[in-house]
């Protein structure tokens, strides 16, 4: 089955314009049986997706997941199980070694977005101390996104193939003609969350990934004013890590309470 593990949604990312009903009717239209929706740092497209769609789409699996903007570590895909509602993923900010620690102690499974891409967004452009032993402990790498570059796509084949992780494969579409533009092969028997995260945990034998390169990204078009925007990506992630703190703090402190009480 043929899946899509990195896809945005504009009822879930502010910077999407790609409705989850026109995703899921693009995909199955392509042959793909299901999707990731990977909203940044938001659950609103899958929940949008869960309060009016459930019903509709019976041949076609969605699964919930976000892409997670840490301080120091770029974005970072989180899967995790079905039945949890985990909302610090919510919460921008996090260092990319708690992340890793809460999302496994919860049961879920990682990886990095794009690893090989622009700074601030890509972990091995971003992370510099202790990177090696960060890498070890993520479930999988994104080994082709299509809104990457050649070059890109094939230094995160390197690094999948080092580091023995199964390679994923997504779109990262913001924009409709780039939905269906990059795949993940994964067993017919995957249904939920669990079935995925049991499955890369497992070492995700006979997993695939492929498809084509969109060029047509606000980075593809600005060239090489497209470092402004990283630039201004690093203000806006600073800022919004700086203004969850708070939030994060109380949520890490409600996790902590029930670890230790049940309550």
């Amino acid at each position: 089955m043929k899946i899509d593990m990195h896809c945005h949604t504009k009822e879930g990312s502010p910077d999407a314009g790609v409705s989850i009903e026109e995703y899921i009717e693009k995909l199955r239209s392509l042959g793909f049986g299901g999707m990731v929706v990977t909203d940044h740092d938001s659950y609103d497209g899958y929940r949008y997706y869960k309060e009016n769609l459930w019903d509709k789409y019976d041949d076609f699996v969605v699964f919930k997941g976000v892409e997670y903007d840490t301080i120091d570590g770029g974005h970072i895909i989180c899967i995790m199980p079905e039945s949890l509602k985990l909302r610090i993923l919510e919460m921008r900010g996090m260092p990319v070694s708690m992340l890793i620690d809460i999302v496994h102690k919860h049961g879920g499974i990682l990886g990095p977005a794009h690893p090989c891409g622009s700074p601030y967004m890509s972990f091995c452009n971003t992370k510099k101390n202790g990177r090696v032993s960060t890498m070890l402990k993520f479930d999988f790498v994104e080994a082709f996104n299509a809104c990457e570059n050649e070059e890109s796509n094939s230094e995160a084949r390197v690094v999948a193939n080092v580091y023995h992780k199964p390679g994923t494969g997504g779109s990262d579409a913001h924009r409709l003609d780039c939905v269906g533009m990059a795949w993940t092969n994964v067993p017919g028997d995957i249904k939920t969350e669990s079935d995925l995260i049991a499955y890369i945990k497992n070492g995700a034998i006979g997993i695939s990934c492929g498809g084509e390169l969109y060029g047509k990204t606000a980075k593809d078009r600005l060239g090489p004013l497209s470092n402004v925007l990283v630039q201004g990506f690093w203000f806006y992630n600073k800022a919004g890590a700086i203004m969850k703190r708070h939030k994060r703090k109380l949520e890490l402190k409600k996790k902590e309470l029930f670890l230790k009480t049940g309550r």
